[in-house]
């Protein structure tokens, strides 16, 4: 489950921030969106919005990340969000 979740979000990733620029980086668990993706809050809604289109209203990245300190968003890796989608498919499974 996980694994597909985390093919799914490199792929969203990757028609966020273009292809391209991922050629240059290994998407993995431990890549963060701040210091290995440089995502812009630009990118961070476009990346909402393409969660919310595949994963339905239950994965909100907003409100999963309302709940975070500053140090906590700047440290968010994909595994974080790949962990989130998991957990929330499971609890509506």
């Amino acid at each position: 489950m996980s694994d597909d979740a985390l093919t799914q979000v490199v792929r969203m990733l990757a028609e966020v921030v273009g292809e391209d620029f991922l050629l240059d980086v290994e998407v993995g668990r431990d890549t963060s969106f701040n210091e290995d993706l440089g995502l812009e809050s630009i990118e961070f809604v476009a990346l909402a919005d393409k969660l919310r289109d595949h994963y339905g209203d239950d994965v909100d990245l907003a409100a999963f990340i309302a709940g975070m300190d500053i140090d906590e968003i700047m440290d968010l890796t994909v595994g974080d969000l790949v962990d989130h989608i998991a957990a929330t498919e499971a609890a509506h499974a």
